[in-house]
């Protein structure tokens, strides 16, 4: 049996336990629920700002992904490896005959479907039903699509993260506080440390300089200058018109393909390490 079909098995083995645990049905309601909620509330300065309710719900939509797509990646495989063990499965799983990489690889692809699906569909029907509310641009429509599109690539670092520390953690009530305390960590400290930095600063050269690229070298700030910078009306609705003009635009874009490769190493070096 090639890679490719030992990767494709062990993810069609894991796509069951996630819809046999109800883990996709409960994901996507989540999404939907708070994602509607969002749009439904953020439609309100719609006329003041001269732009579409998509577009306003985009940037709504934008924020919630920045706080519940990593907390959902880090749900569903912080015990990826550290639950495997305390279930006494560990040992069965390494004599497949697949490499340790292969089986991550073949969690990560079941994991990441299960993670488009709940995206697709819940930034899906808050975009239809903001759309039905009045007329939609082409770059509304498009911007709607890239939000989707970069949701699952920032649900794919935080994955990796979840192997890593899933790898690294003695047991599972380690691994959930290191999974809390990641989320915190780039979600919420990062951002509120930038901000200190900034109001010490003032208008200096840490401001200027270093703070846009700082931003953009956290995956979740990234995840947002990309969606919120890249389509100007959705920028305005967000009240930052000028982010766009404080990075390349390739900033954003690359450091979100970057750290999921680089997380997924990482987890795959920790996995080698751990014991059955």
């Amino acid at each position: 049996m090639k890679a490719p079909s030992r990767i494709l098995a062990i993810a069609k083995a894991e796509a069951r336990v996630l819809w046999r645990n109800r883990w996709l049905a409960v994901a996507t309601g989540i999404m939907v629920v708070f994602a509607v909620a969002l749009s439904l509330a953020g439609s309100a300065p719609t006329g003041a700002l001269g732009v579409d309710m998509l577009t306003v719900s985009i940037a709504s939509m934008t924020t919630l992904g920045v706080y519940l797509i990593p907390l959902l990646a880090l749900l569903i495989s912080f015990d990826a490896v550290v639950g495997e063990a305390d279930r006494g499965s560990l040992g069965l799983l390494l004599t497949y005959p697949a490499g340790r990489a292969e089986i991550l690889a073949g969690k990560a692809l079941a994991h990441v479907a299960a993670l488009a699906i709940a995206c697709i569909i819940g930034f899906g029907v808050a975009g239809a039903l903001a759309a039905g509310f009045g007329n939609v641009s082409t770059d509304s429509l498009l911007a709607l699509v890239r939000l989707m599109g970069t949701s699952v690539m920032l649900g794919a670092v935080f994955l990796a993260f979840g192997y890593l520390i899933s790898s690294l953690a003695g047991s599972m009530a380690t691994a959930a506080g290191l999974a809390a305390a990641l989320w915190l960590i780039f979600v919420v400290l990062f951002d509120l440390a930038l901000l200190a930095a900034v109001v010490v600063d003032g208008d200096g050269t840490f401001t200027q300089f270093v703070f846009p690229w700082l931003m953009t070298a956290n995956p979740a700030d990234a995840f947002r200058l990309w969606n919120i910078a890249g389509t100007e009306s959705v920028a305005v609705a967000a009240g930052m018109s000028g982010v766009a003009d404080s990075l390349p635009g390739w900033a954003a874009p690359l450091s979100l393909a970057l750290w999921p490769a680089i997380a997924f190493v990482l987890a795959c070096l920790a996995f080698k390490r751990v014991e059955p």
